[in-house]
């Protein structure tokens, strides 16, 4: 019997448009009527996470910032939060800057960044359809070391996007040297650094030990390199079919993709049935 349901929302939760369907809510909800804990383990900014988990239903802590922060959805209780640091702000800064990639930082609910661009880009157009709780409050930054020192202790990552793959790849690498520094991908042409240690997977774990939950009691869904370690420590990994081949080769079961209610179709065939 599955206990805790953890779902990556892009290319997971989501559909291509951004939303999620009826299908995916519907079993949502069946599974929180049987008693199973379902919650969402993003990437994003927990502002932005708690906004579907409302849609969605969840009633326990979410998962925001690939792993770095665990919260209590409707309170101000935190679980769990590794902070990048000082130095490693600047470390990653200056790495960044060698190779002309727009950096955006972020706190549980700003976006500190150089210019409008790619991630603060979308998240500033679901501002207009917002209400005002759920905005993300995105920051244009020219003196970085003031905000290094005032937020070092709240700077939970920093996502890398870039058009030019090749400038990536090479940045990429590079931080993957320091042995300080949690580096992954959510996309091809992206990369996101944490503080050491920091996963999707170690968050589940801090989660389910929370709730004295056992790891063959959950099920993790994804579809990227950043849900890898999730996928790796669930009892049920689950890859989606849109996911990349070797998510799904590290997976216990492939579902659907993000556009065929991939979601709903993992918990109607563990989770109901």
């Amino acid at each position: 019997m599955y206990k805790l349901l953890c779902t990556d929302m892009d290319g997971t939760l989501l559909n291509s448009k951004g939303k999620v369907s009826e299908k995916n809510l519907k079993f949502i909800k069946m599974a929180h009527d049987k008693g199973v804990k379902v919650t969402i383990c993003t990437g994003r900014i927990f502002t932005s996470a708690s906004y579907f988990a409302d849609l969605i239903g969840v009633k326990v802590p979410l998962i925001a910032a690939n792993g770095a922060y665990i919260r209590e959805k409707d309170r101000e209780e935190v679980i769990y939060k590794s902070a990048l640091g000082y130095e490693n702000c600047k470390k990653v800064l200056k790495v960044l800057e060698r190779y002309g990639i727009n950096p955006h930082y972020n706190s549980s609910s700003i976006i500190f960044t150089g210019k409008i661009s790619f991630a603060s880009a979308n998240y500033e157009k679901a501002n207009k359809d917002l209400p005002k709780d759920k905005q993300i409050d995105i920051r244009i930054i020219e003196n970085w070391d003031k905000v290094f020192e005032e937020y070092k202790d709240e700077i939970l990552k920093c996502i890398c996007i870039d058009e030019d793959i090749e400038k990536i790849r090479k940045a990429k690498e590079e931080l993957l040297n320091y042995d300080d520094l949690e580096v992954v991908s959510s996309n091809y042409n992206n990369f996101e650094v944490m503080c050491k240690g920091v996963s999707k997977g170690r968050a589940v774990e801090i989660l389910a030990g929370y709730y004295n939950i056992n790891k063959e009691e959950i099920i993790c869904i994804g579809d990227n390199e950043n849900d890898l370690s999730m996928i790796k420590y669930a009892g049920l990994g689950v890859a989606m079919g849109n996911g990349e081949k070797y998510v799904k080769d590290a997976a216990d079961y492939v579902t659907s993709t993000n556009n065929e209610d991939g979601v709903a179709k993992v918990i109607e065939k563990f989770i109901i049935s």
